[in-house]
């Protein structure tokens, strides 16, 4: 990886004041900083997420945060468009590699709409259809969710289809839990998720 060449040396690249945003005034108002812990992911990773121990019709609605404020898309692209991309000193969002149309939230059990279960999903755009650090990427945008969402929230991270060359295989190792908690103790990746992390706000 060390020796290799930008994929995407001179990618397109959007004007920051042309992105969609809503800064959170709150956090800086109580002087609250970045997460201190980036690198306790492998555990939050799975932990926080209700629907790893057990199926999701098991759920426990007492174990999950009921009360919590309204989180809609616009806050999900604000948490992740600032992050670096691994292989440009350039936002995600400048590259287009996160967007507001291809993130959604929905119930994560539509047949019990009273549940406060919610489903985030992120599409992620790869610069390139070759991409070779598409999967880093990915991972990096799911812990930075899972570390700053609530409990409730189901993180579900996809390359956005037809534009990855093995988006398929690709999907299938972002949602698989445990491939993605081994990964995430590799100190390579580690590296480079706090390397993307650094420039969040």
């Amino acid at each position: 990886m060390d020796n290799r060449e930008l994929a995407n040396a001179n990618p397109v690249v959007l004007n920051p004041s042309d992105l969609p945003t809503r800064k959170r005034l709150s956090a800086s108002q109580h002087g609250e900083g970045k997460s201190s812990s980036i690198f306790s992911f492998p555990t939050t990773t799975l932990s926080s997420d209700p629907l790893y121990h057990s199926d999701v019709s098991e759920a426990s609605d007492s174990d999950v945060e009921s009360d919590a404020e309204d989180i809609d898309e616009q806050e999900i692209y604000d948490l992740i468009a600032t992050m670096s991309d691994p292989e440009h000193p350039i936002t995600l969002g400048a590259l287009a590699v996160v967007s507001l149309p291809d993130i959604s939230i929905k119930p994560t059990m539509p047949h019990r709409p009273e549940s406060p279960l919610r489903t985030v999903t992120v599409l992620v755009t790869p610069t390139i259809q070759h991409c070779s650090l598409a999967t880093v990427i990915g991972l990096g945008v799911r812990v930075r969710l899972e570390e700053s969402l609530p409990a409730r929230f189901r993180v579900d991270v996809r390359i956005k289809e037809g534009t990855h060359s093995t988006a398929e295989e690709v999907n299938k190792q972002l949602a698989d839990k445990e491939r993605v908690a081994a990964a995430l103790w590799n100190p390579t990746l580690q590296s480079f998720i706090k390397k993307m992390l650094e420039t969040c706000e």
